[in-house]
């Protein structure tokens, strides 16, 4: 058994390839809101990811991901990400029952999408699974 020395140096840096800029006018702006957490994902009209964000890789940790400030900074840099890829209208829809709803969707606003639709997609279950139980606070 021969093993096989790699030569030359390591690099340091971000691993992996950079996407390169596409040139996409219009796409879906997929937020989903849960009750820790808010993502923001923009896609093309085929579903591939252009941008994405969540308040948990703006810097936000614990219960401060789950405020409705969280989001709009996550709906914000998505958005601006998308932007530099061309994107200017986007299709709207939110998943979840999250507190960065709606926050996240006037932030999309106010960067200047043209939003076209705004669809709420959220699963409904025909009575499925044991939700959980109240919060006493």
């Amino acid at each position: 058994m021969s093993t096989v020395k790699s030569g030359g140096a390591t690099t340091k840096g971000k691993a992996g390839k950079r996407k390169a800029k596409k040139n996409v006018a219009e796409g879906i702006a997929h937020i989903y809101s849960t009750f820790n957490n808010t993502e923001v994902t923009i896609t093309d009209v085929y579903g591939d990811t252009i941008s994405w964000s969540s308040a948990g890789t703006r810097g936000f940790k614990g219960s401060r991901k789950s405020t409705p400030f969280a989001a709009q900074l996550a709906a914000e840099d998505a958005a601006r990400k998308a932007m530099d890829h061309g994107m200017r209208s986007v299709a709207v829809f939110v998943k979840g029952p999250g507190a960065g709803r709606e926050s996240a969707l006037r932030a999309l606003q106010s960067v200047g999408f043209r939003i076209t639709l705004i669809r709420d997609v959220t699963p409904v279950p025909h009575n499925g699974c044991r939700p959980p139980k109240r919060r006493r606070v």
